[in-house]
């Protein structure tokens, strides 16, 4: 749980509070009341982001109040900002950083899709033994796995082929 210091706006876990308050004995359970005399509130849950894209995820953003309550805020991102050069490390632009953090997550997510691809090839070995004959079916079901790469959309959107029965 998370509460909010009126006073100064401060966001902390309750074990940080216990720890800033170290010689008061709080029962096991801190609520409302408690923490009113504290001057202090509860930080409730709030809703997580969602839309966006491939890239993005819902990270916290701070608190905001609603309705005289306060909720953790939830945005999508990553948020990347401009970094200024510092020392022997360049400058290096927000758009920079994202085309970065794009590619490898586009290289993550291709190899979460080759490794699938491969366990579905690997599940047809035994049918390509010297001692069998797989049908055509079973030859362009493989085909078309090893082709996966090549859909367009890929590594984010793929149409996987449908093994022969």
């Amino acid at each position: 749980m998370q509460i909010r210091i009126r006073e100064s706006g401060a966001v902390m876990y309750i074990d940080e509070f216990r720890r800033l308050n170290a010689t008061t004995s709080f029962p096991q359970v801190i609520n409302e009341e408690i923490l009113n005399d504290f001057g202090a509130d509860i930080v409730f849950e709030g809703p997580q982001a969602s839309g966006g894209n491939h890239y993005q995820y819902s990270q916290s953003a701070g608190v905001e109040q609603i309705d005289g309550k306060w909720y953790t805020k939830y945005i999508l991102g990553p948020v990347f900002t401009n970094i200024p050069a510092k020392g022997t490390s360049p400058a290096k632009s927000a758009a920079e950083q994202e085309s970065e953090y794009k590619a490898i997550k586009d290289e993550e997510q291709a190899k979460n899709v080759r490794t699938t691809r491969d366990i579905k090839l690997s599940e047809t070995d035994w049918r390509f033994r010297s001692d069998m004959t797989p049908s055509q079916a079973w030859k362009d079901y493989c085909q078309e796995l090893r082709d996966v790469p090549e859909q367009t959309g890929f590594p984010w959107t793929i149409t996987w082929p449908e093994a022969p029965q």
